[in-house]
């Protein structure tokens, strides 16, 4: 991609690496670059430090947590876990259906389609702040106060917003959509392996067992993130999708001399001049330390988000055999090749592509032999076995019966289209009161049958996609064989759109090179359920695979 007179956004752009990629980009001259950090004055103090390097470019400043509502994007976790409201509003939109609603209220949603640029840089660390949370920390008081009876619904909530997965899987969805509605080509993420490269060995601990739980879960959370990343890039209408992932401590920002800060606040230089007994030391109201009213103070080498680090710490760190370490620059450059379009090799997305198993020649060839013996199977022993809702979703199984049904009414894909719901929806159910033994097999796998009155239901012990109370009928698109002559008015319109796709490639007839729909469906064949219901997830759903 040509960057000149294009929008860049970088989320985390006042990071170590996030600083580093806007600087290299700002040498391509984009028209704009957007700095999306955690914090106002952090991302200002950054597009200031960019000022110079910028050129004709347009800095734009943009702040808060990228993975909440934006509502509530610029509270500090403390607050919005003390907030029954504030609570709520996020376990609804992290644990719900993703609405527009949802998407519409994300500040990442909001950023995405406002800018709408033309590509991102990812440099948030997404698994240290979903790891961090620690929930091994959430679950012991959960359980000790369940013990206790104390168990409020509060406690609840607050663990649940520690879990990873929900909140790493409704990111990426959330991250997916807003690319595509702002027309994205191309996302970079800047990952992690959780450990600077380094495997279960690794010395360093949050003062637990080693190797410590909580910098596992970051990896299996940075682990989990690419996996969703390679789906992401094997998604029609996503952007070009690429991680590079750092296996080496990131750094350094700066080294200097001056009050040593945690977590942006000054470490408070304190002194205990008389021991505590051991009894008395770490009890409430323990005392026998003063503060001595100034900062602690020393040389120290900046390191970002894992902040600043002592000579010897950084000489520990980094040493050869330990983490060792990478430049913040070297991985911008490697960002910046990758955005330009030349291959660094450290893509894993790409690796992972090229390195997964994916179909077979032999299995294709193998494919018709097996539905073969199926069908000389189901001959000899007079059985039709549609579906046994054993793959999910209930959907494929929903559409397979459906289908199944309009090839016993219907000869042709032509038949089918010419035909009038009503006649066919009427037809339908008189098949399934006469014929039980297809009836009992759709009820017996979890699908009730909707009566075509839809005030009637066919149910049996098992129900896979349970209705809502407050509109029970809302199920049936998701897993009920629905008798409604408005469904089999989509079912015609389905078949209808098969005649008009085969109707266009007969215009095409003298075209027989390998471009051609082969495969496709003729308007004279018989309707066969699973050919139809790959045609619905290829044209409806968008479904198709679009990599091997």
């Amino acid at each position: 991609m040509d960057l000149r007179n294009k929008t860049v956004m970088i989320l985390g752009g006042s990071g170590l690496v996030g600083h580093a990629v806007a600087r290299r980009l700002l040498e391509a001259e984009p028209r704009r670059l957007v700095l999306v950090s955690l914090y106002e004055d952090e991302v200002r103090d950054a597009a200031a430090a960019l000022d110079s390097y910028r050129g004709r470019a347009e800095i734009v400043v943009e702040w808060g947590d990228v993975f909440l509502p934006a509502t509530v994007a610029r509270l500090d976790r403390a607050t919005l876990l003390a907030d029954a409201g504030h609570r709520d509003l996020v376990i609804q939109d992290l644990f719900g259906d993703l609405t527009d609603d949802v998407l519409e209220r994300s500040l990442l949603f909001q950023l995405l389609t406002k800018h709408k640029p033309d590509a991102v840089v990812d440099s948030i660390n997404t698994a240290t702040a979903f790891a961090y949370q620690d929930v091994f920390h959430s679950a012991r008081d959960l359980l000790a106060r369940a013990a206790a009876g104390d168990l409020e619904r509060a406690v609840v909530e607050q663990h649940v917003l520690t879990l990873t997965m929900p909140q790493l899987i409704r990111h990426v969805q959330i991250m997916l959509e807003g690319l595509r509605r702002a027309d994205t080509k191309a996302y970079i993420k800047v990952g992690t392996s959780g450990t600077g490269g380094m495997g279960f060995n690794i010395p360093y601990t949050h003062s637990e067992e080693r190797p410590s739980r909580t910098l596992m879960t970051k990896s299996a959370v940075a682990g989990a993130h690419s996996l969703l990343l390679l789906l992401m890039g094997r998604t029609p209408g996503a952007p070009a999708t690429i991680e590079v992932k750092p296996t080496a401590t990131i750094a350094w920002r700066e080294i200097g001399f001056g009050p040593v800060k945690r977590k942006g606040k000054p470490i408070p230089l304190v002194d205990c001049p008389a021991a505590v007994p051991v009894a008395e030391a770490f009890s409430p109201g323990a005392a026998g330390w003063r503060d001595l009213g100034k900062p602690l103070e020393g040389v120290y080498i900046n390191v970002g988000e894992n902040g600043l680090f002592s000579r010897d710490e950084f000489e520990t760190v980094t040493t050869l055999g330990s983490m060792e370490f990478i430049t913040p620059e070297e991985v911008a450059d490697y960002v910046v090749m990758e955005l330009a379009g030349r291959p660094t090799g450290r893509d894993i997305i790409a690796a992972l592509d090229a390195s997964t198993a994916g179909p077979t020649y032999r299995a294709g060839i193998l494919r018709a032999h097996a539905v073969e013996r199926l069908r000389a199977l189901e001959r000899q022993s007079g059985s039709r076995a549609v579906a046994y809702e054993m793959l999910g979703p209930p959907r494929l199984s929903k559409l397979l019966y459906e289908a199944h049904l309009c090839s016993l009414l219907r000869r042709t894909v032509r038949a089918l289209a010419g035909s009038t719901a009503a006649a066919l929806a009427a037809e339908a159910h008189t098949l399934l009161e006469r014929d039980v033994r297809l009836r009992s097999q759709i009820l017996s796998v979890g699908l009730p049958i909707v009566a075509p009155d839809g005030r009637r239901i066919y149910r049996g012990s098992t129900v896979v996609v349970p209705p809502d109370p407050a509109d029970p009928l809302a199920a049936a698109s998701r897993g009920w064989v629905d008798l409604r002559p408005e469904q089999f008015g989509v079912w015609i319109r389905r078949a209808g759109e098969m005649v008009r796709q085969a109707e266009s490639r007969r215009d095409l007839s003298a075209e027989s090179g390998s471009d051609v729909a082969w495969t496709a469906i003729g308007v004279e064949e018989p309707i066969e359920p699973a050919r139809f219901a790959t045609w619905v997830f290829a044209h409806e759903d968008h479904g198709e695979r679009i990599k091997r």
